[in-house]
């Protein structure tokens, strides 16, 4: 196969420069033939009429030649430029040999370079891109996660970032948040995705709500518990629109897609307000609270009926270490049957 046919392969397959297809093809032959003549100066190029490499050797002009491969005669050098004087220096077809071990060299460097090439383009194609929504297909389970094509990129979403639960299906679509774009890639892996961060929360309620896209609704916090249930506060900047109830529509048709794409989560809207201790009754939704009572600028205590208790902990005690998140305060449940000072704390200091 000739070299213009490798380098045009290469551009129809990999979708790189012809030009700097040649560059890297004649920078892996100059490094092949340096391993084996470190000594002497050499250069490449490839010539576009012959369809060959060439490679040249820098030589001294000398009145008898001692060392031919880094030295040349004034009478054979005046051949070529008849101005030419001992001591002077002139670039000639090097007519060394290489081996397989310089061979090997070369097609490392190559491809070496060819995967910076191509890191580069994509790093290039998606930096602005980063921390935003995209659209992808699953191409491929492994344990460590899901590796999504974005068109004819790959990207990965790692298990650590996925929601808790998710089933992996080859060839179903999905969104997930552009995490990280590396300038090279990392375990084979240059595009992070993003999944079960808050972020990837706001980034969805934007591109539903055209409210929040339009800043007319402004996302104060978001607190997630991946596959579980987030809670996300909100504010209106205009009087005449509710906040929460346009982020949940009419029978709860704009949050739809939303908790479709998040699967099995569910999402607890809430109206942002200074007031602690009415943010600490909302953020404990859905539960119904009766008196809410600030011991502290960090601490707070919460009367809910019996009846509502379970729902204010929620599982594993998710509810109320949410709720705390939110509001920014531990949150201590007292039992309304027994006197205020004999309460029963619900610790959740590791989830602040």
């Amino acid at each position: 196969m000739r070299l213009s046919d490798v380098i045009s392969e290469l551009v129809e397959e990999r979708g790189l420069d012809r030009n700097t297809l040649s560059e890297v093809i004649c920078e892996g032959i100059l490094a092949a033939y340096q391993k084996k003549y470190s000594e002497l100066e050499l250069r490449t190029s490839h010539d576009a009429k012959t369809d060959e490499v060439t490679v040249e050797v820098k030589q001294e002009v000398v009145p008898t030649v001692e060392d031919e491969d880094s030295q040349v005669s004034l009478r054979k050098a005046r051949h070529i430029n008849k101005d030419l004087e001992v001591g002077d220096h002139i670039w000639r077809p090097f007519e060394g040999r290489i081996g397989r071990i310089e061979i090997l060299k070369a097609k490392q460097v190559i491809a070496s370079r060819i995967r910076a090439i191509e890191a580069l383009a994509i790093y290039n194609e998606f930096k602005d891109k980063q921390g935003t929504i995209v659209h992808g297909v699953i191409h491929k389970c492994e344990r460590a996660g899901w590796a999504i094509k974005l068109q004819d990129t790959s990207a990965f979403l790692p298990k650590s970032l996925s929601i808790p639960g998710e089933k992996c299906a080859v060839g179903f679509s999905v969104r997930a948040l552009l995490k990280e774009v590396l300038t090279e890639p990392r375990n084979e892996n240059q595009l992070i995705l993003d999944r079960s961060s808050e972020l990837f929360l706001q980034r969805l309620f934007e591109l539903e709500i055209p409210e929040v896209f339009e800043k007319l609704i402004e996302i104060k916090k978001i607190v997630r518990a991946p596959g579980y249930k987030s809670k996300i506060a909100v504010i209106s900047h205009d009087a005449n629109i509710d906040p929460v109830g346009t982020c949940v529509g009419l029978g709860g048709a704009r949050i739809k897609p939303i908790l479709k794409e998040l699967g099995g989560e569910k999402i607890d809207v809430i109206a942002w307000t200074d007031n602690v201790e009415q943010l600490v009754k909302g953020a404990l939704k859905p539960a119904e609270v009766d008196r809410v009572e600030m011991i502290s600028d960090t601490e707070a205590n919460v009367w809910v009926p019996e009846d509502q208790r379970s729902l204010a902990i929620g599982k594993m005690g998710q509810n109320i270490m949410l709720a705390s998140k939110l509001a920014g305060v531990s949150i201590n449940l007292v039992q309304p049957e027994r006197p205020s000072e004999d309460v029963e704390i619900i610790d959740v200091e590791e989830g602040l």
